[in-house]
Order: structure tokens, then C-alpha cells, then sequence
């Protein structure tokens, strides 16, 4: 059974690449160069891409900096930094990328329905501090339905399904089920920040970092703060 996923090279997706594998699918990545501030991320989803030896990996580059709107596109919007997690749940943040996901799983359906695939896997998570509208429950079914009815292989009764295997899970529940399924974390990338050190004091950095510290492990990437 053939499945595309969405590949970031962060712990959520690394972590659904590994439990597609798992699955016993064969896996295609697909990967976003969408000009955002932290590209350094794209190296990391090429190294797990290898590590997990997937059969194909894509990267799709578009520019969402002509539009701006999020911290990750717009360099005139701050980065928030040093947010407690507490502080992080109160709002959508400005990290989130108007309809990102939306454009993503276009572009994974139609890479999917060309390769005859039967699922997409993608890393969202509702119980995530973020609160992003596009990782939400309903936001995936509503997409589900646009699937079966936007394509020709949902209309012939064979509708390509998404997968969402952390959609429930904390990110504590994320680290110990990508342990259990071998991934590489020193591969993986998580800093918003844009350098070539993950910074440790962005929203994505922090709430790795909190994860681990919470399940007494040790993060193995090298932090500048």
C-alpha cells in the first residue's frame, strides 16, 4: 500500500513517517520550500527521508513570503521568544501560516493520486500549544471530504484517506512513540528561529524541550541558548 507524507524533518513528522513504516506502506515524502524563515529544516527532512529509506522524497517550493502574514514569512512580524507554555495556549500565534496546511495537503493529493496512493500521512496534533486551526479534528474531516469529492479516485469509491496517527496524542506521547518506533531525533529539526543552531528559546524549540525534560530525557540536538 502506497502513502505519501508530509515530511517536515521535525518530531511530529518524522515520527508519522516511522509509524507509516510501520504500517508496512511504501512511503513517498513530500517536503515544502515555501521560503520560510526556517528552511534549515529541509535539510533535516532530507536526512530522515534517507535514514527511513523511503522510496521517493519531493520538495515543492512556492513563495508565501510575497504575502507575508506569519511570523515564519514575514520578517517585519518578531518571532516570539521565551513564551511559558502557559502563554503559548492563550491564542493562535503569529507563527501560524494562513492556510499552509491546506496548500500542503493540495499539493500531497496530487502527488498521491498520480502515484495511485491509498493514504496521507500527516503530523498534526490538536492538543499542541499552538491551537492552529488547520491541526484541528474537524478541520481534517472537513479535508477528508474534499479528497473524496475533488478527486477522480474518490469518486470512483477508492478515496485517498488521511492519516493522522498524533492527532491525540501530547508531545510527550509523540517522543515516546518515536522511540519506540527508532526515530532519529539528532536528525530532526524544530527551531523556528532560522540559524544553523536551534535557538532553545522559540515556541517550537521550547515545547520540545519541555517534552523530554518531562520524560527525564535528553534532547540530542545542540541548543545556543
Amino acid at each position: 500500500m502506497k502513502a505519501v507524507i508530509l515530511l517536515s524533518g521535525g518530531l511530529d513528522s518524522s515520527t508519522v513517517l516511522y509509524q507509516a513504516l510501520a504500517d508496512g506502506c511504501e512511503c513517498y515524502t513530500i517536503s515544502f520550500d515555501y521560503q520560510q524563515r526556517h528552511r534549515r529544516e529541509l535539510q533535516s527532512a532530507l536526512a530522515i527521508a534517507q535514514a527511513a529509506g523511503v522510496l521517493q522524497h519531493q520538495v515543492v517550493t512556492f513563495d508565501l513570503r510575497q504575502w507575508g502574514g506569519s511570523a515564519l514569512t514575514d520578517n517585519a512580524i518578531d518571532l516570539p521568544t521565551g513564551r511559558s507554555l502557559e502563554e503559548m495556549s492563550q491564542n493562535i500565534p503569529v507563527t501560524y501560516v494562513p492556510a499552509r496546511n491546506t496548500i500542503f495537503l493540495s499539493f500531497a493529493l496530487a502527488y498521491a493520486e498520480t502515484l495511485g496512493a491509498e493514504r496521507i500521512y500527516i503530523g498534526v496534533n490538536a492538543l499542541d500549544y499552538s491551537g492552529y486551526p488547520d491541526c484541528r479534528p474537524d478541520y481534517i474531516q472537513a479535508m477528508q471530504e474534499v479528497f473524496r469529492l475533488g478527486t477522480k479516485q474518490g469518486r470512483e469509491g477508492k478515496p485517498i484517506n488521511i492519516f493522522t496517527p498524533l492527532l491525540h496524542l501530547k508531545k510527550t506521547e509523540i517522543i515516546q512513540l518515536g522511540n519506540r518506533l527508532g526515530v532519529p531525533w539528532e536528525l530532526t529539526w524544530s527551531c523556528y528561529a532560522g540559524k544553523e543552531i536551534a535557538c532553545g528559546v522559540c515556541d517550537a524549540c521550547r515545547l520540545r524541550l519541555a517534552a523530554f525534560a518531562e520524560l527525564g530525557l535528553k534532547d540530542p540536538l545542540v541548543y545556543a541558548q
